[in-house]
């Protein structure tokens, strides 16, 4: 028996697609059933879309409420059009394809749902059932046993405060006067401000003030007692309008521990909700981004953007993941806004103006041109309201999801909450796929690494380096990339190579970046962006384009139009330069570009960069066959690969400073020992070149016959002091920590370290402190009587120890040195990290210390006892 029904039509234009979603929303909590909401208008947004985008028709939607559930049905006017049907043996096709992907969802979603065709249409509809509830019900939690139900006194009271549109006290209830002390002629007419003890969270803009604006808010505060004491309360505030039209705060206030009589209980996944198979109960994954769920990253995003889209009714959404080190947000997906253009663009998570303030908690703007520069990524694209939520894994923030309406007003904390649910729903899968295609895209990138290395190695000419190095980025990297040569530091850079993936665009390229100055020749390592071609591009379009309308007063009209806006397309997007250095000076420029509004992504210039470092072009020239030996030796100086310690993250980072012919002194090793045991070093041999190398092969040699042998850590390193003098005149002074490690059964792990003459091991506990694991002793190959002894540390779960050579400490700007305060205070901001990630920001931060390219190699090893896993 249909009890209830509404229908409307809807034109063949994308904007028709929000339209029905907004219709079929409003329909359906009009009706009371705002539980079948996100799954109908999920449904709905994709069998529309079928109708207005793809057949081009206009769609009749109705809504039809039965004693049993919700029956909606679409209809477009293209009867003609084929439709996969169910037991033809036909596929649905995968989730990706355009059409027939509202069909999988039906199939996924609803209760029953079919196709039905008529001479002048086609309709295809889709029943959700009704949740068994009792009549009057909005929510209602499990029956619990006395034991579990929430702790409350004797008498529960709820203050019943109002705030009128000043933010000042306009009636206080009796319950309130109990809870507070204060009488209502105390308090009336004071702001409520004045009262509130609330909780100051770094990075966090929504205060009392704001939360009152809201039209919906629940949370925690405190309240100032008569007595001056605070008492913390649990608030649920409800906006509301007088018979005059004047808005005013309701506040429900109750004592922190009494929360469960304020609280609105987590929405939770229906249980009566199944799947295609009867009986199944459907993962609330698979609700929310559709089943089966794509299997790559960027189709995962997309899809959740899209459904994020759909469930709050938006014009726009967006996803956000952020970087190892949690420091920034980077656009992986969007819908509804310029997506080409903000494709892997970056902004900060810390608070401020063009930073992204509000990653780490749920927020509402209601009106972005109050706030402008809150969300960066909207700015310009005429969205105005907006919600964002964090995801989160372990307690680790991993990205950020938000949608975006061109009204303002339109998000509250409702809508917050709800899509906080669905964020919560798809963080550990986002994250699983993002970490599988980090491991694929750091085994092409060594794969792209190795094939370089050996392309570069076996030529000795200049000019098949050039277009080597052309050739092995575009199009891996960059859809075009130009090489500047600088012959000797008082000549100016010049334009040796230029490539574009399209070759009929290399002419072009190659005019425009002769009428513009190169680059300047910074030497600071990384890439940095270069907007003159671009620019350039699009004023020389712009001035063909005045031209040719008669607009200009040059009446020559020099190339054709079509040539040069194809040449603007092809370098309007981001262009970033790396220095070629050799000998601590720049002797060339990478120069690699994008199309018209593309971004890098970040992995690949960390790519660009390395590759920069190995393909420097004085090395063609000036070393040859020497270098290659120096390289060979340098790499027999160091393990070929570390083993796995159980239970022990472990992350080590070498940077050589040689010119490429130079051997250098760093080393550091790990290896197993025996069962259950490892040793571990990281030392500096006194200068460079065949006599350190001399000293370093025998440290490093030495290290692993005398531990498996049997020897502890003194007796180590006073047998290989005896051999480094041994050497007589070759011998060379050595700083070397070495120490044992053996992890235990409780996740703990067991160091006994010795420290001769090198920089201090730190420890990074979990509460932040840092405090050097060892005392200094004497460095090796200088007295014959060594007296050395081992000191025994226990790095619990969540413990890092850091090792470093002297090339990290010494780093230098000027008189500045970052020293070994200066690297604790960055170890300081580490904690929560995995060894990768601790090792990366060290050496981030020591490269941008100082401008200048390191003078000393560098080796950082990182040791981390991880927590246990969290069920």
């Amino acid at each position: 028996m249909i009890t209830a029904r509404a229908a409307a039509t809807f034109e063949p234009v994308g904007r028709s697609v929000a339209t029905a979603r907004a219709f079929v929303r409003d329909t359906l909590q009009g009706w009371g059933h705002s539980e079948l909401v996100d799954d109908a208008v999920v449904l709905t947004s994709e069998l529309v879309t079928n109708a207005v985008v793809h057949a081009g028709t206009q769609a009749d939607v109705l809504c039809l409420l039965t004693e049993d559930g919700i029956r909606v049905e679409v209809g477009d006017r293209y009867p003609e059009r084929e439709v996969p049907l169910q037991g033809t043996g036909m596929s649905l096709g995968g989730p990706d394809r355009e059409g027939g992907r509202g069909l999988l969802l039906c199939a996924a979603l609803a209760s029953k749902w079919g196709v039905e065709y008529s001479p002048t249409q086609k309709h295809v509809w889709f029943q959700l059932d009704l949740p068994q509830r009792p009549v009057g019900t909005r929510v209602a939690g499990p029956v619990l046993p006395d034991a579990l139900l929430p702790l409350a006194d004797g008498r529960i009271r709820v203050a019943v405060v109002q705030i009128d549109r000043t933010g000042a006290i306009a009636s206080w209830s009796e319950d309130a006067e109990d809870l507070f002390g204060y009488a209502a002629e105390q308090v009336t007419g004071k702001p409520l401000t004045d009262l509130t003890a609330w909780p100051q969270t770094p990075g966090i803009g929504t205060g009392i003030a704001e939360a009152l604006q809201m039209s919906r808010w629940e949370g925690s505060y405190g309240i100032r007692g008569e007595d001056g004491r605070v008492v913390p309360v649990y608030a649920s505030h409800l906006r509301v309008r007088d018979s005059e039209g004047e808005p005013s705060t309701v506040c429900l206030l109750v004592r922190e521990f009494e929360r469960a009589v304020l609280q609105t209980p987590q929405r939770q996944p229906s249980a009566d909700t199944v799947g295609g198979v009867e009986g199944r109960t459907t993962d609330p994954f698979e609700v929310f981004i559709g089943s089966p769920a794509p299997e790559d990253l960027d189709g995962l995003l997309q899809r959740t953007v899209e459904r994020a889209r759909d469930m709050l009714d938006a014009d726009s959404a967006f996803l956000l993941l952020a970087t190892d080190d949690e420091t920034e947000l980077e656009v992986r997906a969007t819908t509804g806004l310029p997506s080409a253009r903000q494709r892997f663009a970056r902004v900060p998570v810390e608070a401020g103006t063009g930073r992204y303030g509000s990653a780490r908690m749920p927020a509402v703007h209601e009106d972005l041109t109050a706030v402008p520069g809150a969300v960066p990524l909207l700015d310009g694209t005429g969205m105005r309201s907006v919600v964002t939520v964090p995801l989160k894994v372990e307690g680790r923030l991993t990205g950020s999801l938000g949608v975006a309406a061109e009204a303002a007003g339109r998000y509250t904390n409702e809508e917050a909450l709800r899509l906080q649910f669905a964020a919560d729903r798809i963080a550990l899968a986002v994250e699983s796929a993002r970490l599988g295609e980090l491991e694929r895209l750091r085994r092409g990138s060594l794969s792209f690494l190795v094939e370089a290395s050996d392309l570069l190695a076996g030529t000795l000419d200049r000019d098949q380096t050039l277009a080597l190095m052309a050739q092995m980025t575009v199009p891996t990297l960059a859809a075009w990339c130009a090489v500047y040569t600088i012959a000797d530091p008082a000549s100016d850079p010049y334009l040796s190579y230029v490539l574009h993936e399209d070759e009929e665009r290399i002419d072009g390229l190659k005019a425009l970046l002769s009428r513009i100055s190169p680059p300047d020749p910074v030497p600071t390592p990384g890439a940095r962006i270069w907007n003159a071609p671009s620019e350039a591009a699009h004023q020389a379009a712009l001035r063909t384009s005045m031209r040719s309308l008669g607009l200009a007063s040059s009446p020559h009209i020099g190339s054709g139009i079509g040539t040069t806006l194809a040449t603007a397309a092809a370098v309007g997007g981001e262009t970033v330069v790396l220095p070629l250095v050799a000998r601590n000076r720049v002797i060339g420029m990478l120069t690699l570009g994008k199309p018209t509004d593309d971004h890098f992504r970040q992995e690949i210039l960390e790519l660009a960069e390395d590759l920069s470092r190995r393909a420097a072009l004085d090395n063609a020239r000036l070393y040859s066959e020497r270098m290659a030996i120096s390289q060979s030796l340098q790499r027999s100086l160091l393990p070929p690969e570390l083993p796995i310690v159980p239970n022990v993250e472990v992350e080590v980072i070498y940077r050589a400073a040689g010119e490429g012919n130079e051997v250098g002194g760093d080393f550091y090793d790990l290896f197993p020992i025996r069962d259950g045991a490892y040793g571990f070093a990281i030392g500096d041999v006194c200068g460079t070149g065949p006599q350190a190398a001399a000293v370093t092969g025998l440290a490093r040699h030495a290290l692993r016959l005398l531990a498996r042998e049997g020897f502890g850590g003194p007796a180590v390193l006073e047998r290989l002091n005896a051999a480094i003098l041994d050497e007589g005149e070759r011998s060379r002074f050595l700083t070397l920590l070495y120490g044992e490690l053996w992890p235990q059964e409780d996740g703990s792990s067991i160091l006994k370290i010795v420290c001769a003459g090198h920089p201090l091991p730190l420890r990074l506990r979990q509460d932040g402190t840092v405090t050097p694991a060892a005392e200094p002793q004497p460095l090796l190959g200088v007295m014959e009587d060594l007296e050395l002894y081992e000191e025994t540390i226990t790095l619990e779960p969540g413990d890092v120890l850091l090792c470093v050579t002297d090339g990290i400490t010494e780093r230098r700007e000027g008189t500045r040195m970052l020293g070994d305060d200066g690297l604790a205070d960055v170890l300081a901001g580490c904690t929560g990290l995995t060894a990768g990630a601790v090792a990366a920001r060290v050496l981030r931060a020591v490269e941008r210390f100082a401008a200048e390219p390191a003078s000393d190699d560098m080796a950082i090893l990182a040791m981390r006892v991880p927590e246990p896993m969290k069920h």
